[in-house]
């Protein structure tokens, strides 16, 4: 259907001044598309096809789609279950339930663009079908394509069934019309294999028959299977409606419910099959049908032909189009389901899915007639996290409940301390709360479409995390989507514009024709029951009890418990005592460079073979700190009953309000008669001898908890508390024994009538608390580190400190709640980093990964967490927990505890990578420029005890050693190298630069890190003498040539400093996603070192923190990185954009997304990394090592053919060339250094970079120690010569010329013969498996062209003669242009043009472009000054991202036919990061405007949440109402907000601004000269109204002050006086 057409561009379009149109007249009867696939040649995205549809629409079908290298690779191995379908192997009633398992749930990741479209008269009609099909082609840059660039990853639609069609059919084969009440319609993909799919439809048919159901017919489904991609195609099923006939059922439900019981069955009868994994229903239903498939979404329609068909009429249609970042994209994965379209992920999957399987016992309706046990299982670990929230939706729905309530109960908005819920709407709390002791929410980023075919409607998840905006017409249409513009409307029949707002719900009713908007659907569900009596009378809350005030044991009794339970000094001094003195988390620096737990000669406690999991990629992580109201630490207790049943007794359950107890807390609770509390001590015996002791007692465990749950006990308490310590009886490891009996009573069918909660001593850091609440507590009670804090207290040193003045005084009380106030900010920090919002979602959701437990430890406790590597057995187990025991009982026991060393490095204590000695020798080698000490160095690394997995392996060759000089130059291994990101802030300006300038000298890379850079780096050095150059006069030995450029320039989600000038005189892009020491948290800078230079490169003020939020502003999914990554080749088109991971299981499938996202570069990144400033728990306990992660990261990439397309960077603790190595055999063609590259320039590992004294100037801000820094760039240069030497030589040895030969060679790796302390159960045959190479050598990957953003709309304006012109002239242009929601981060690339040649403030001439329609995504990003845009009409997310100039102005059409001032008009997170310019906007905003302003003036009419968030300078005007947590986070600028209903005030924030109304009148004059802008620019309605009644609105406007801006003239009404008369007035 498309030309292929080589005419040049312009013969094909002439651009007339008011947008574009096809020159081709299309023909009348269909679509005339002209393809320009032959032009873009190597283009690696959106191609853009023109063309007009002819029929009622003027709408150009543009569609942009991912078009990667024409070089694809087709010829990949095919993974043997790439057609398992999402059917679940249904159980037989005698097997076990089965755990989910992480491996499975990790390997299907997804993320996607959806809507519906729905007619409220309920009139079928063509129309919608084709709307819908018009919008899936507007959404293809939000799905994702496979290597062959053709094999979507799947869209679909859901309508109601179009009996017309088949009616036709029926008529043409001879068949009766059907009779719709009584007829079900299943949509099925069979077998391709002829015979089996005659045997798949024998069972079907079978099933249908014992059911009592005839079977009236199978159609085969007419398709196009030449439009289907290369992959697609291969694993294509046969696709056929079978249509029966349900005669016993006379209503909709019954006949439903009978359809879905069949459907399950015969799911179970073919599980036992060999092609059962080839049958699946996309749908079975009376009410509705899915057409899905593994297309693009533009080819939808014509594969279906029943689609292109006028009898194909339906009222409603949900459309989806999938991003699936795993592995192989499967036909029966492609959305909608079968109740539900799912944008997003659900982080506690795992969790959910093993409650769901505990529940299945216990779930009974009378609706199922006894039925229940043939319809399980609920969930299935091997689909995707959509298909299983679909399947557990559709169970409710079926079971009795309305498809809005399923939701509620499944997806609940965050209603906790929700202003207008608790006063409006107490009874929608009720509800919330009665269900959130019956159902663990499904926490993560989600919008959700559902149709039962009566009702269709969409909400979102409680944090807003996914665009959603909603119209509707004139006609009684209402449109839902995840972006305006995807259908063509007359804007003149709109009526109503809005947005879903965080938490949100929108219903349409077909039958009434009513649209129910949020709080009238969750009143109506939240009324049908009394839920808030029922709570009164059973629902029980925990009093608090007061801590004890003196201490329960001797001093050396207490010592002896310590000493038994592993406790090390570190732990009481750094952990305990800090969290009680200060009630918060220690924080520390650099990273965490002792050995795994496993590895390491020392004994550890169990939790340190626990590295928590994080988000990164494809959710977002939250932000404790400032979005912490939609989290919640509570957690109810006791029997949860059947959630099928409605009834006060469900109730009965006791409300904790957080996980930590203390002993009087657990006294209450084991005297509540209701709960049955039983203690289960948890000792083991060993006098008979260790082996085989722990798992037996184990086992006893579980049988001893099993009977007490029988015989009616809701508490279980697993407690190691006993009066006297005995040497033969040890206690278990408290995360063993919960982890044991949690699995036990799940796999029993009664995890449900009980909870379990711990008394332990072995717990005391917040790490242990998550483990042990990720493994299934509810709650603890951490007595010995109470006991800790009040012995800590009561000491003569504590008490002489405090006394003097040294240390704040607290009471005793106090510090014990110090220590739980800690313990609970580090709990939601950790549930936060994999995005999680509710403690109760994190219970028993297992989100961790283990790194050395074998395999009978963890399928007996851990069961379904990955342990990739081996490890401990039992006894192994055993004899380390009994090492710690016997020191309590060893006649010599020493009178104080011991020091392992695990934080600080000290003599004696455990081995440290980076240590003193290291240093020193490296000092010595690269000062001197000596090989002999170089060598020295080696050598001492050579003998280092086992520190890292590399350390396990070594090499191998079959080849004849070559001498050195055949080998390829150190010149050309050095510029494989990069160094780490370190920000400008955290180091000192000398060691950032000095890096720099040797970095630039060697044609390596270095890293700007968060934080921009100063303009005066950019130029090449003239002015050397004596290696000193005035223009950068506090470096030593400096050349004439060098530049101090960071060629890598980063940008993060703080974005500061991220300027377009900054962007494009970058050679390549870095999006931090992740921080190898602290994961899915952000950054911190601490006051004292923001000295006034730092805070004028990040436009910030010296002197306040700054505080970057965790990754998620504009990254919150998989499709929102690729458009970060397509912001960034528009601005900066020849800079490659870099992806920087962390290693952890699952990376593999997250880097397959960032690479079909377009990025260049991915970095992957080791747990070991280092950093200026984290919590504790956080350097110690996240992330995995990079060898794991680059391995899977490799290995995906190449059974999915894309690792040609991206360049593999990896670091993490490099310190020499047999690392560079080790990481080449692994599959990396780039080597990062950071920590060492820092002590090659002079750091001396003093650790503490977090208080500003570093004593060598390394790492702090302070003038006088800044002028100790001892670097000269020559240091850096020779370690780097020196590595790439050392690779030479070892390159040699194993007769190989250069380093493209050995990258991702594994065969070279072979186990090293080496014994280790703790076991020789390690398994390293994944970091020495290999699935094959790439097509292309490390070489040519690595010098291939910067990915492209193809043909875009930027391009097209600077081919215009007249604004090249006043580009290049410093002129005047007037332009008026087209744009569609294709068309994303337009005015991006003509930015980056004016920056690259006037810098951020240079341009004097003006560009006026004015847009018509509805813009994509990032709309205006990155203007700079000169740039006037305006749109006339409306924008998606992300409008103004990182302006620092110009002026941008949206407006709605004129003549609308809805109110300006109440409609959405621009999406989320507009002004991201912006650093000037003013915007106008007449309408109202989504969530987090102006997150991360620090200098851009705005106007709009209303926001969503989070408005202001991060906020740093600036003014920010509203003139409407705003969400919830307003100025979070705020520390610079002023905003003014309109309040005519007295609503504003709870909704604030109050952590850091105040709030006061307009008094002084420099502010008043401000205000007031916005306004007046606004009206003039955007001609606003309600601009105009304020502006002529200034008396009456003035007083209702609230004036929002951080304490930066406190004594500014803006906001301080008696300033003049201040002054002393020399007022100047600063404009702000």
């Amino acid at each position: 259907m498309a030309l292929q057409s080589v005419t040049p561009i312009a013969q094909l379009l002439h651009y007339s001044s008011n947008g574009r149109s096809p020159a081709t007249q299309p023909p009348r009867n269909g679509l005339f598309v002209v393809d320009f696939a032959g032009l873009c040649g190597k283009s690696k995205r959106t191609r853009r096809k023109f063309g007009a549809a002819s029929d009622r629409r003027t709408f150009p079908h543009f569609v942009s789609r991912n078009c990667h290298s024409v070089n694809a690779v087709l010829d990949v191995g095919r993974s043997s279950d790439a057609a398992a379908s999402d059917q679940s192997t249904p159980m037989t009633p005698d097997l076990k339930p089965k755990v989910a398992d992480l491996q499975d749930i990790i390997s299907e990741r997804g993320a996607c663009g959806v809507g519906f479209i729905a007619n409220l008269e309920n009139k079928a009609s063509h129309g919608i079908v084709e709307d819908a099909l018009t919008a899936l082609g507007c959404m293809e840059h939000r799905g994702g394509c496979g290597a062959d660039n053709d094999s979507g990853d799947g869209s679909g639609l859901m309508s109601s069934i179009p009996w017309d069609l088949f009616d036709n059919w029926a008529n043409k084969q001879g068949i009766a019309s059907f009779d719709k009440l009584h007829t079900g319609v299943g949509m099925v993909f069979l077998p391709r294999d002829d015979n089996l799919m005659k045997e798949a439809k024998k069972v079907v048919v079978n099933i249908f028959r014992q059911e009592g159901l005839e079977v009236l017919g199978w159609r085969p489904v007419p398709v196009n299977a030449s439009l289907v991609g290369y992959y697609a195609k291969e694993t294509m099923p046969s696709i056929q409606q079978v249509f029966v006939k349900v005669v016993k059922e006379e209503n909709v439900e019954d006949i439903e419910r009978e359809l879905y019981i069949c459907r399950k069955l015969i799911e179970r009868a073919a599980s036992s099959e060999s092609w059962g994994n080839e049958l699946y229903f996309c749908s079975l239903s009376n009410q509705t049908i899915v057409y899905k498939g593994m297309l693009r979404s533009e080819v939808l329609g014509l594969f279906y032909s029943d689609l292109q068909s006028d009898l194909y009429k339906s009222p409603f249609a949900i459309y989806h189009r999938r991003y699936s970042t795993n592995t192989t994209p499967r036909w029966p994965l492609a959305q909608p389901m079968r109740l539900l379209g799912h944008n997003g992920e659900i982080n506690t999957i795992q969790g959910n899915l093993n409650w769901m399987q505990s529940r299945e016992a216990s779930l009974k309706s009378p609706v199922w007639n006894g039925r229940e046990n043939e319809i399980r299982p609920f969930g299935n670990p091997k689909a995707s996290d959509s298909a299983n929230l679909d399947s557990a939706a559709e169970f409710l729905l079926r079971s009795g409940h309305s498809a809005e309530e399923a939701l509620m109960i499944l997806v609940p908005e965050g209603y906790k301390n929700h202003p207008t819920l608790s006063i409006k709407y107490p009874e929608v709390i009720d509800f919330y709360d009665y269900y959130k002791g019956q159902m663990e929410a499904w926490d993560g980023p989600a919008l959700l479409l559902f149709s039962d075919g009566k009702t269709v409607g969409a909400c979102l998840d409680r944090n807003g995390l996914r665009p959603a905006r909603y119209w509707r017409t004139s006609d009684n249409v209402v449109y839902v989507a995840s972006e305006v513009g995807v259908v063509p409307v007359d804007d003149s029949k709109i009526t109503m514009k809005g947005r879903l707002g965080p938490g949100m719900m929108i219903a349409a009713d077909l039958i009434s024709g009513q649209v129910y908007e949020n709080t009238e659907v969750k009143k109506r569900v939240a009324l049908s029951n009394p839920y808030g009596k029922w709570l009164q009378e059973n629902m029980r809350s925990l009093k608090a009890v007061n801590f004890l005030s003196a201490t329960v044991a001797e001093n050396d009794a207490i010592l002896r418990r310590q000493q038994a339970f592993g406790y090390s000094s570190e732990d009481v001094q750094m952990v305990i005592e800090t969290m009680a003195s200060q009630g918060k988390e220690p924080t520390f620096c650099m990273g965490d460079d002792i050995p795994l737990a496993i590895l390491s000669q020392r004994p550890h406690m169990l939790y340190d073979y626990f590295k928590q999991r994080f988000a990164q990629v494809t959710n977002p992580a939250i932000d404790p700190l400032r979005e912490g109201l939609v989290m919640s630490l509570e957690i109810n207790i006791g029997k949860r009953q059947n959630i099928l049943e409605v009834g006060p007794e469900n109730a009965s359950q006791v409300i904790l309000s957080s996980p930590v107890l203390n002993e009087g807390e657990l006294d209450l609770l084991l005297k509540d008669a209701k709960l049955k509390p039983q203690v289960l001590p948890t000792f083991f015996d060993i006098h008979k001898g260790v082996d085989g002791s722990l798992e037996k007692t184990l086992y006893r465990l579980c049988e001893a908890a099993d009977e007490a749950v029988q015989n009616g006990c809701q508490l279980l308490v697993l407690s190691d508390r006993a009066d006297e310590l005995e040497a033969t009886r040890p206690a278990i490891p408290i995360l063993l024994a919960v982890g044991a009996v949690h699995q036990h009573l799940i796999q029993n069918g009664l995890r449900m009538s009980a909870s379990i909660i711990v008394d332990t001593a072995q717990c005391f850091s917040t790490h242990q608390f998550a483990c042990l609440i990720g493994y299934g507590a509810s709650a603890i009670c951490p007595y010995l580190a109470l006991e800790t804090c009040r012995q800590w207290r009561l000491s003569a040193k504590t008490v002489n400190l405090m006394r003097n003045g040294k240390m704040p005084t607290v009471t005793i009380e106090q510090a014990q709640k110090n220590f739980c106030k800690a313990v609970k900010a580090g709990l939601l920090k950790i549930l936060s980093k994999m995005g999680i919002s509710l403690l109760s979602s994190y219970c028993g959701a297992q989100i961790f990964e283990i790194y050395g437990l074998g395999k009978e430890v963890v399928d007996l406790a851990f069961c379904g967490s990955i342990s990739c590597i081996g490890g401990l057995t039992f006894d192994e187990l055993a004899r380390e927990t009994l090492s710690f025991w016997v020191k309590a009982f060893s006649e010599d026991t020493a009178k104080r505890l011991e020091n392992f060393g695990f934080i600080q490095f000290r003599p004696g204590g455990e081995y440290h990578g980076n240590n003193p000695e290291m240093s020193k020798l490296l000092h010595k080698a690269v000062r001197q420029k000596n090989e002999s000490a170089f060598s020295v160095y080696q050598q001492h690394l050579a003998n280092r005890p086992v520190n890292v997995l590399r350390d396990l392996v070594e090499f191998k060759s079959d080849r004849t050693p070559i001498p050195v000089g055949k080998v390829e130059p150190a010149v050309s291994i050095v510029q494989r190298f990069c160094t780490g990101g370190m920000s400008l802030g955290a180091i000192s300006r000398e060691t950032h630069e000095a890096i720099a300038v040797a970095m630039n000298r060697i044609g390596g890379k270095s890293n700007s890190g968060e934080g921009g850079e100063d303009p005066i780096r950019w130029k090449p050095l003239t002015d050397v003498v004596d290696g000193y150059s005035p223009t950068l006069p506090h470096l030593k030995g400096l050349q004439n040539g060098d530049t101090a450029t960071s060629a890598i320039k980063q940008v993060a989600s703080g974005r500061f400093g991220v300027t377009p000038t900054f962007l494009v005189n970058a050679d390549q892009l870095e999006i931090k996603i992740a921080q190898g020491a602290k994961p899915g948290e952000g950054g911190q800078l601490p006051g004292k070192k923001v000295s006034a230079y730092i805070a004028r490169l990040r436009n910030s003020k010296p002197g306040v923190p700054l505080i970057s939020p965790p990754p998620h502003h504009d990254i919150y999914s998989i499709e929102d990185l690729a458009q970060l990554i397509y912001d960034l080749h528009q601005v900066n088109p020849n800079a490659k954009v870099s992806v920087k991971l962390v290693a952890e299981a699952g990376i593999g499938t997250v880097a397959s997304g960032v690479a079909k996202g377009n990025a260049d570069v991915i970095q992957i990144s080791g747990h070991d990394g280092g950093t200026g400033a984290s919590p504790i728990s956080s350097i110690k306990h996240a992330g995995g090592p990079w060898e794991l992660g680059l391995t899977e990261t490799h290995q995906t990439l190449i059974s999915n053919g894309l690792r040609e397309r991206v360049i593999l960077r990896v670091d993490g603790g490099f310190k020499s060339g047999v690392d560079v190595l080790m990481a080449a055999a692994m599959g990396a063609d780039e080597y990062g250094f950071g920590s060492v590259a820092m002590i090659a320039t002079g750091c001396v590992m003093a650790r503490i970079c977090h208080t500003n004294n570093c004593p060598v100037g390394v790492a702090s801000q302070r003038e006088e120690l800044r002028a100790r820094f001892p670097g000269v760039p020559g240091d850096l240069v020779n370690f780097f010569l020196y590595v790439a030497e050392e690779v030479r030589g070892m390159l040699a040895q194993l007769g190989y010329e250069k380093l493209d030969d050995i990258i991702g060679q594994t065969n070279l790796l072979r186990p090293r013969d080496i014994s280790l302390v703790k076991t020789q159960h390690l398994d390293l045959s994944y970091l020495l498996s290999n699935v094959g190479l790439p097509k292309w050598s490390s070489t040519t990957i690595r010098n291939q062209d910067v990915h492209t953003n193809g043909p875009v709309l930027d391009d097209v304006l600077l081919a215009d003669q007249e604004i090249s012109d006043a580009i290049e002239n410093e002129k005047v242009v007037h332009k008026t242009i087209k744009i569609y929601n294709v068309d994303r981060a337009v005015c991006g690339r003509i930015a980056g043009v004016v920056a690259k040649k006037y810098g951020d403030t240079g341009f004097a001439g003006q560009l006026n472009i004015t847009f018509q329609g509805s813009a994509g995504q990032s709309f205006g990003c990155f203007l700079t000054p000169g740039m006037n845009i305006r749109l006339v009409g409306e924008a998606n997310d992300y409008v103004g991202k990182s302006i620092s100039g110009g002026e941008l102005v949206v407006t709605p059409v004129e003549n609308t036919g809805f109110c300006p001032e109440d409609a959405t008009i621009v999406g989320n997170t507009c002004l991201y990061g912006a650093t000037g310019g003013q915007i106008f906007i007449r309408g109202k905003a989504g969530e987090r405007f102006a997150v991360r302003n620090s200098l851009a003036q705005a106007v709009v009419e209303g926001t969503g949440d989070h408005c202001l968030e991060y906020m740093t300078g600036g003014c920010v005007v509203v003139l409407g109402k705003v969400g919830r947590n307003v100025a979070a986070g705020m520390t610079g600028g002023l905003a003014y907000i309109l309040d005519e209903d007295d609503t504003f005030i709870p909704k604030v924030n109050r952590e850091i601004v105040k709030i006061q109304r307009v008094n002084a009148p420099v502010g008043q004059m401000q205000l007031k000269s916005l306004i007046k802008a606004h009206v003039e620019k955007t001609g606003s309605g309600k601009g105009a109204a304020i502006l002529k009644e200034w008396d009456k609105y003035l007083p209702l406007f609230w004036q929002l002050v951080p304490p930066s801006e406190e004594d500014t003239p803006e906001a301080c009404a008696d300033y003049e006086q201040t002054a002393a008369g020399a007022v100047t007035l600063q404009s702000a």
